[in-house]
């Protein structure tokens, strides 16, 4: 059995402290995962958080071009799991879920989906993948995320409303995880708007560090 045609390169990410790389599949989002964005954006931060997801090409390890169609493009600071064999969890890594939030919100008001806001060239930049060698608290992880030097998002995961492991587990109820899938866990308050020129810096604090800029 052949392919009638080339199959497309393979999206991979480097793991930390090895010259191994790890395959990207399906890419999950957690929305409305800490209470204070919920407020921020909206919402009611009774309702509890919900799933959507991005194409594996969205994912970015460099610069950003500012995307076409938008006026508002804005940052979301985000702790990223990496799926492992067996639904574990293999790593963590930082990555900005980039939304053209002012396309995102005449979705919302049309109740369509939100796809041309969150998906586009670029819209995941993410670090390496830390790997998980031993049990660790999640909720002892900061998040932190700069544009151009300023702060403009801080967290402590332990402000998250499901912890990574519940998220494995709600999501494998309707969806098969496999190893290779990443999953966006959703960001805290602080969301704006960056422009070309912007340089964006990301990190959990003393784990994993992200820079690039818009251009």
């Amino acid at each position: 059995m052949s392919f009638p045609f080339d199959i497309s390169r393979k999206i991979t990410l480097p793991i930390s402290g090895t010259s191994d790389v790890f395959p990207v599949n399906q890419v999950y989002c957690v929305g409305r995962n800490y209470a204070a964005h919920v407020k921020e954006m909206g919402a009611d931060s009774r309702r509890p958080p919900f799933f959507f997801t991005k194409p594996n090409w969205t994912v970015s390890t460099s610069d950003v071009r500012y995307p076409n169609n938008t006026n508002n493009l804005q940052h979301e600071i985000e702790l990223v799991i990496a799926v492992g064999e067996k639904m574990s969890i293999f790593g963590f890594a930082v990555g900005v879920d980039l939304t053209r939030r002012d396309v995102q919100n005449r979705a919302k008001k049309d109740g369509k989906p939100w796809f041309s806001g969150k998906s586009f060239i670029g819209s995941l930049p993410i670090s390496e993948i830390i790997p998980v060698r031993k049990d660790i608290d999640y909720s002892r992880l900061e998040l932190v995320l700069k544009v151009d030097k300023k702060l403009k998002q801080f967290a402590s995961c332990a402000d998250m409303l499901w912890s990574p492991q519940e998220i494995l587990r709600e999501l494998s109820r309707d969806v098969p995880l496999v190893q290779g899938d990443l999953i966006f866990t959703g960001t805290p308050s602080g969301v704006g708007p960056v422009k070309i020129g912007d340089k964006i810096e990301a990190s959990i604090t003393g784990k994993v560090e992200l820079s690039f800029s818009i251009i």
